[in-house]
């Protein structure tokens, strides 16, 4: 009896979260192309959730400064099964940008971020929702199973990068995590209450705590066209993770200035012993420039490093919006639609 009234009140605690409702954020960048399967695939996942569990969804493209017709298609895409809201930034932002304007945006309870390209793939929304509404997890992410077909300076680029992010963190980043999961009504008003303008989602995800689960999964193929991540932008977003989030890089840069002046100072020990004791002549020019030569690239990298976290800095200190909209429309869900769940 017991077993059964726990089975009862879990299936009540799942439809009253059920009830608060799912919003399904997509950031795109110069999409037109795929974005119609991609809406296909996304309302066919949406109908289902509808029929099975009773869960009102909506999606919510945000249009990240598209230079091609990207933002004419998404506004013409049918409601169908859930609601459709169009988000069309002034210019360019970013993606991270892009995300918060979808966060700000959503309508309802949890929220699921996922790319645009398709290589998030839409079928594996049902298990995320499972996740969440069957097994009470708070953030579900998910990661890549594998990298065997990334090239092996991209692989161990990721794996740098995560060793350093997480270098000394009380909450760490999952190795792998990406941009694509779900968040349930809780974990989304705690990331919501996060106010800095610099942000890096998926260690603010991380941050928040609550119960969180991996799902692996195999990307799929982008639906069209190639990549605009290149080698540099990746970098780019490396270092705008790691000095938004983490204080690794200062923690590094004060570690080799220690290291440095002990190498320093036993160089010069050296130095005195063969002088006094030895006799031998100090080194001269060539050993001089060379030391200089490091002592100055150090200072360098290492005034390169404080200036990044002195400019994000000055940008919260500033306040300026991360984002400006310049179109928002919304389409509501054909009524047949709902009837039918």
């Amino acid at each position: 009896m017991a077993a059964k009234a726990s089975k009862t009140s879990g299936a009540r605690t799942a439809a009253a979260q059920a009830g608060a409702g799912l919003s399904i954020v997509v950031p795109l960048l110069n999409e037109a192309k795929s974005l119609g399967k991609l809406h296909e695939r996304i309302t066919e996942v949406a109908r289902r959730l509808k029929a099975k569990r009773r869960l009102r969804t909506e999606v919510v493209y945000v249009d990240d400064g598209s230079t091609d017709a990207t933002q004419r298609i998404a506004q013409a895409l049918p409601a169908g099964a859930l609601d459709v809201q169009v988000v069309a930034l002034s210019r360019n932002f970013g993606k991270e940008a892009a995300l918060l304007a979808g966060l700000d945006h959503a309508r309802l309870g949890a929220v699921m971020f996922m790319d645009g390209d398709g290589q998030h793939p839409p079928s594996l929304i049902d298990k995320l929702v499972g996740r969440w509404l069957d097994d009470g997890y708070d953030v579900v992410y998910t990661a890549k199973a594998h990298r065997v077909n990334e090239p092996w300076l991209r692989r161990t680029g990721v794996k740098w990068f995560y060793s350093l992010i997480n270098w000394g963190a009380r909450q760490k980043i999952p190795a792998d995590a990406g941009d694509f999961r779900l968040l349930s009504p809780r974990a989304v008003t705690a990331l919501r209450q996060l106010p800095e303008r610099n942000r890096f989602f998926k260690g603010l995800a991380s941050w928040i705590g609550f119960r969180q689960i991996r799902v692996d999964y195999e990307p799929a193929e982008r639906m069209h066209g190639a990549t605009s991540w290149s080698l540099w932008t990746l970098i780019g977003l490396s270092i705008e993770g790691l000095t938004s989030f983490s204080v690794a890089p200062l923690r590094m840069a004060s570690l080799l200035g220690l290291a440095l002046a002990a190498t320093a100072f036993f160089f010069g020990l050296s130095i005195l012993i063969e002088t006094v004791v030895y006799g031998k002549d100090v080194p001269g020019y060539p050993s001089l420039v060379v030391g200089l030569m490091v002592l100055g690239g150090v200072q360098l990298i290492m005034i390169g490093v404080l200036g990044e976290y002195v400019g994000k800095l000055l940008s919260e200190i500033k306040a300026r919006p991360v984002y400006f909209v310049s179109e928002h429309s919304v389409k509501a869900a054909k009524k047949s639609s709902r009837a039918a769940g």
